[in-house]
């Protein structure tokens, strides 16, 4: 697969690039502000790092990692009460997560191609 092209890592992109703007329109509540923006921040780097180098397994799965993270975020953070801050990192954690498991087995297969017979 060819550098910048891979659908799933622009979804994690996009998804971390939210969460961590919407910081700026979001009141906050708990530690919804340091752990939204890390989170996001963080997700965007993955994700950025996964598309030049898109046969890096490991990149995948810190996406899924990542994902893991913001959904268990607001019980953490203590942010549950704040709808807006609470849904939005459930919401971009879920898309997380899948994009990085429908990324794993094209980047393996890049990783690890079929000899053919």
């Amino acid at each position: 697969m060819k550098k910048w092209t891979r659908w799933q890592d622009w979804v994690a992109v996009a998804a971390g690039l939210y969460v961590a703007l919407s910081t700026i329109w979001i009141a906050h509540t708990g530690a919804s502000l340091p752990i939204m923006l890390v989170l996001g921040v963080l997700l965007v780097a993955a994700g950025v790092w996964s598309l030049a180098m898109p046969g890096l397994v490991s990149m995948e799965w810190i996406h899924v990692a990542l994902g893991v993270l913001l959904i268990a975020s607001p019980w953490v953070g203590d942010y549950t009460s704040n709808a807006a801050a609470a849904w939005t990192s459930w919401i971009a954690g879920v898309v997380a997560l899948a994009a990085g498991l429908l990324a794993v087995q094209p980047a393996m297969k890049m990783h690890h191609p079929q000899a053919t017979h």
